[in-house]
């Protein structure tokens, strides 16, 4: 009887796994149908628009005839239809005409864009080539909220990128956008390409994090003591008890270990603010906290720590353990001035909270209670 409960709860899965398959698969299919429409129509209303075919008022004229003619319809108001049209422009320079559009679809041939910049976070470090299953992958409202959001052309194959990968939603995007993820990835001074032996290793570890990292959950009331242990215990309790968001904030293949994690060497005792483990890595993650200002001290703490990692707790199949100092300030041309004799991978990271921000800033960024509702 117990095998067959047991054969009955393997089937269930295979087909619960082949019903979502199926359910992605749809959802991809039809999110492909809508984009190639928008674009379509962009494309047509651009053509009419732009070159005075048609007077002032006919988009909204349009909208409302098309309102009466389908009730019920949604998505076509005259805005939704002047964001198809910018959809279209913004996009139509990059995809390629050398045939006609047949069926309002899109052409899934595009020019190859020379980049230089890497698209990180668990991926491989290629050129930002417009990846059109990515492309075709995430929303309209995602691609509008990168357009509206972002100019650069490299800045937006990257969000697109990461939005397809991670499943962002609109604002978990908008989020990221707000914190700048594109400039600040791959920019913390690390010592990473002297330590760590394998080449690929050291690459994707080097675009794995960024110099600066918004922590907006933390409570800025209590920060400002003058007792820093208090400031550090603050930053340290805002980030457990928002680990979801953090994690989110750090890279989908963060695995949470523990905090104050005790290691023990010769009898002495010593507590690591927060242990991670990253799959993509196959790496321990230490991070340190320090309210304020980088000291070349915490590299001496945070290399005893990773020795004592590799010594102990890595296991053989694993690379070694990579140590995050996140602190307040840092001036990078001396952290890497200071790192670079360790011979444990270690980089030095910055946060900002929201009291940091401008205050234009702080009102773009979606309520925190939405955020938690959402994870």
């Amino acid at each position: 009887m117990n095998l067959l409960i047991n054969d009955y709860k393997v089937a269930v899965q295979i087909i619960k796994l082949a019903i979502l398959n199926s359910q992605y698969e749809a959802a991809k299919a039809i999110n492909k149908e809508q984009l190639s429409l928008y674009y379509g129509i962009g494309e047509y209303i651009s053509l009419n628009s732009r070159k005075k075919y048609w007077g002032t008022g006919a988009i909204e004229a349009i909208s409302q005839q098309l309102q009466k003619e389908l009730p019920g319809l949604r998505g076509f108001s005259s805005t939704n239809i002047k964001k198809m049209r910018r959809f279209y422009e913004e996009w139509s320079i990059l995809l390629n005409h050398s045939q006609e559009i047949n069926n309002l679809k899109i052409h899934e041939n595009i020019t190859n864009i020379d980049s230089s910049v890497l698209l990180i976070i668990n991926r491989p470090p290629a050129a930002g080539d417009l990846n059109m299953e990515f492309f075709l992958g995430i929303s309209f409202t995602h691609h509008m909220e990168i357009i509206e959001k972002t100019s650069d052309i490299q800045e937006r194959i990257f969000y697109i990128h990461q939005t397809f990968i991670n499943r962002w939603s609109k604002y978990i995007l908008r989020a990221h956008i707000n914190a700048d993820d594109f400039h600040h990835q791959g920019q913390m001074p690390n010592n990473f390409a002297q330590t760590l032996p394998d080449t690929k290793q050291a690459i994707k570890a080097i675009n794995m994090f960024k110099d600066e990292y918004l922590l907006d959950f933390i409570n800025i009331e209590q920060l400002g003591e003058r007792d820093k242990d208090i400031d550090e215990r603050v930053v340290e309790n805002s980030i457990v008890s928002n680990i979801k968001q953090f994690i989110m904030t750090f890279g989908q293949d963060f695995s949470f270990i523990g905090n104050q994690y005790k290691i023990e060497v010769s009898g002495h005792d010593m507590f690591i603010d927060l242990l991670f483990f990253n799959r993509e890595l196959n790496s321990l993650v230490a991070i340190e906290l320090k309210s304020g200002e980088f000291k070349p001290i915490y590299l001496g703490q945070l290399n005893i720590y990773l020795q004592t990692l590799d010594d102990i707790i890595r296991k053989p199949h694993e690379n070694p353990s990579i140590g995050i100092v996140l602190c307040k300030d840092a001036d990078k041309s001396f952290v890497e001035y200071a790192v670079r004799d360790y011979t444990k991978p270690m980089g030095v990271a910055t946060y900002k909270t929201t009291k940091d921000m401008p205050e234009k800033l702080r009102k773009a960024l979606p309520d925190i209670e939405e955020l938690k509702k959402l994870l």
